[in-house]
């Protein structure tokens, strides 16, 4: 079960971080909020579990980023703004940090990073040397390279998320997603994901293209 207390300790912990000396409003007034968010009924796989997850991820790859508390801050708005039956998902987060940021106390270049590095989850593809964007992409991919159980877990919590899709139309949807992952050049952009997860993650993705209903 996620510790929604944790969160919220460490969202205070990365907001003041983030803020510094400058006065600003109670950090935990936003963390309510956003974990509202990450709490809606129709969420199965990005849920506060997946925010926790990846804020882990962020830790164990938070030497390679230039800022990793930006990154941070990035990976609680990322999704915060989450419908499966829409495509404007990450632009419409991005907005939100760029309101709500603000309005905490976060500085305007500060804001504007962490709104370019929920942008950039919309592909994945960070440009070479933006160490920030390899940590949060690394990061939200890591699921990828989870244990055969918790992978599985994964897909089929992604398959519940999208309910309203026919099976043919999911399977057909799917087969594609898998294919485009497994034809990239590499998964992951950091050195430890691209040594650690890259191998188990093309498993997985392998073993869920071979394993999906003909």
């Amino acid at each position: 079960m996620t510790d929604v207390q944790t969160l919220r300790t460490r969202w205070q912990d990365t907001l003041l971080a983030v803020r510094g000396p400058v006065p600003g409003p109670d950090p935990l007034p936003y963390a309510d909020h956003l974990l509202a968010r990450w709490a809606e009924p129709h969420r199965k796989y990005h849920t506060t579990a997946h925010l926790t997850q990846v804020l882990d991820h962020v830790d164990t790859l938070a030497a390679h980023a230039a800022d990793p508390d930006l990154v941070r801050l990035a990976v609680w708005f990322h999704d915060a703004v989450y419908r499966p039956d829409r495509s404007e998902n990450e632009e419409r987060s991005a907005a939100l940090a760029e309101r709500a940021l603000p309005e905490a106390g976060v500085a305007d270049a500060a804001t504007a990073e962490v709104a370019r590095l929920v942008r950039l989850t919309v592909t994945h593809d960070p440009a070479g040397g933006d160490t920030n964007g390899e940590v949060l992409c690394d990061a939200d991919l890591a699921i990828l390279a989870a244990g055969p159980k918790e992978y599985a877990a994964y897909a089929a919590q992604v398959r519940e998320e999208y309910g309203f899709v026919p099976d043919e139309a999911f399977r057909e949807g799917r087969a594609a997603v898998l294919r485009q992952l497994l034809g990239l050049p590499c998964l992951f952009r950091t050195p430890h994901g691209a040594a650690e997860w890259e191998p188990r993650a093309r498993q997985n993705l392998t073993t869920e293209l071979e394993l999906l209903p003909r």
